[in-house]
């Protein structure tokens, strides 16, 4: 059994900022990768971030300069800047591992955090 717990999400106005954070913990071999991903209503999740397990990280374009990625071992952080309205979303942690038990690594979601940006 692997666990999340997201916490972070919340009302701010546009140009504020916010942190998410993602513990996860459980019967847990190895994590590679560990990404932040949102999904508006209506529209596809959408990869915001990622951090791999030697700190490389990568952005999509639309939050690069104002979101940074960060981890300390099976948690991964999310620090949100200058934020906009089309920032609203439900940011999902996710994390590639392997379960202690299971040869193949596969990707683990959180449950989903709510961020609202208002004008």
């Amino acid at each position: 059994q692997v666990y999340f717990v997201e916490s972070g999400g919340g009302l701010v106005q546009s140009g504020g900022s916010l942190r998410l954070s993602c513990d996860v913990s459980g019967s847990i071999f190895s994590i590679n990768r560990m990404a932040w991903y949102r999904q508006a209503v209506g529209k596809p999740r959408d990869l915001v971030a990622t951090i791999t397990s030697g700190s490389n990280t990568n952005y999509a374009d639309f939050v690069k300069g104002r979101f940074t990625i960060s981890r300390d071992g099976n948690s991964v952080y999310l620090q949100m800047n200058a934020l906009k309205p089309e920032d609203t979303a439900v940011y999902y942690c996710n994390a590639y591992l392997r379960e202690i038990g299971i040869y193949r690594a596969k990707d683990y979601w959180g449950q989903g955090t709510q961020v609202t940006v208002s004008s």
